[in-house]
């Protein structure tokens, strides 16, 4: 698949076909979900395969030489699931227009709704080379577009000059604020929320539970059996399935386990619950929870403010809990806008996108602004 006489793209279907080194060398070290062994986790374990609806399609284009100079992670995808930016509405309307919507190629970190890098890319000229040729792949299968999901800026950028339609959304994000502890951290809220916070964390360990933080070499297949069966009970309410299998954890340890936290709790020695968190250089994203047992704003403190904990003491700037929740709001995660682009092959359907988008947009910056006015911190000290 060829964009210009200079620029040679190919469609690799499986990350294990392109060297990890060089695959690492464009996606940077901060994200943990953009380095070769998340995708390879996913990948070699089946969890993200066609059999699955997320069939890979990595648009890669080389240099004389033989080295990537630009990857999009890309996968073709028969349904909507594990994407986190929702498009249910539009499928429909493609169907009763007479369309197909499936399949479509989407550029994303399957089952991951954390910003990152899409357009792993030597220059802002490869990223374009990129956009092209996913383009030029798509009307070449005759699918009905593409999609990149959780854009960082740069990338967004690049999108929106190639003509890209911008989706926004939300999240709830912690900042940190230079805070030396959570106590500092607290300090910087109002007394009822402070007074709250306390009375939660207390109340979560008030059984006598144990919380222990595990990374690396220190995390076993004794505590990966554990934690999936609460991942696995999650899934089971949430998806009806989990997304991922049992497989993917033991490689997840084995290809990046020292960007891998793992929280868990135990009451009397036996592990109750859980959280998976993955490591960046200035953000702690955090995953999947789970518990066996039910105890009161376990949650909170497992997902929340061990996370918290985590990333004062290692002097991250930012933790990122997931998608949705608005519960987060008065646990010190703030609204932050996430971002998504979107090109459709037909013309038509592009245009009407685009002008539900201009809708969309201005309701969701209105959201933002009108959920930022109820942050648990002193008005001297909101974002």
């Amino acid at each position: 698949m060829s964009e210009t006489p200079s620029i040679v793209a190919e469609v690799v279907p499986s990350a294990r076909e392109i060297d990890a080194d060089d695959w690492n060398a464009l996606a940077g070290s901060d994200n943990p979900f953009t380095q070769h062994g998340f995708f390879g986790a996913l990948e070699d374990s089946r969890s993200a395969c066609a059999e699955t609806g997320w069939m890979a399609c990595h648009i890669v284009i080389r240099s004389q030489s033989g080295t990537p100079d630009a990857i999009m992670p890309c996968y073709m995808k028969t349904h909507s699931q594990g994407e986190y930016v929702f498009d249910y509405s539009w499928a429909d309307a493609y169907h009763r227009a007479g369309g197909d919507y499936y399949p479509k190629l989407q550029a994303s970190v399957p089952f991951t709704p954390a910003t990152g890098p899409r357009l792993l890319a030597r220059t802002p000229a490869h990223k374009s080379a990129l956009l092209q040729a996913a383009q030029a792949f798509v009307r070449q299968k005759d699918i009905s577009g593409l999609h990149l999901t959780f854009l960082e800026d740069a990338d967004k950028q690049a999108c929106e000059r190639a003509g890209f339609a911008i989706r926004t959304d939300q999240q709830f994000h912690w900042k940190n604020d230079g805070y030396s502890d959570f106590d500092d951290f607290l300090a910087a809220l109002s007394s009822r929320k402070r007074k709250n916070i306390r009375k939660e964390r207390k109340q979560a360990l008030s059984a006598g539970l144990k919380v222990e933080h595990l990374t690396g070499e220190d995390i076993t297949e004794a505590h990966w059996d554990a934690y999936y069966q609460f991942y696995e009970d999650t899934g089971m309410r949430k998806w009806g399935q989990p997304y991922l299998n049992r497989a993917f954890f033991s490689l997840l340890s084995q290809y990046l386990g020292d960007r891998v936290l793992l929280i868990l709790a135990s009451n009397a020695g036996r592990y109750v619950a859980g959280a998976l968190n993955l490591i960046g250089e200035t953000t702690l994203f955090g995953r999947y929870w789970g518990a066996i047992e039910h105890h009161p704003c376990l949650h909170f403190e497992l997902c929340y403010y061990q996370a918290i904990d985590y990333a004062i003491a290692a002097g991250m700037k930012t933790v990122e809990a997931g998608a949705q929740g608005e519960h987060k709001l008065a646990r010190g995660y703030v609204p932050t806008q996430t971002y998504s682009a979107h090109w459709l092959s037909d013309p038509g359907f592009q245009s009407a996108v685009e002008n539900y988008l201009v809708r969309e947009r201005a309701a969701v910056a209105q959201n933002i602004e009108a959920l930022t006015q109820f942050t648990p911190f002193k008005l001297e000290n909101r974002p």
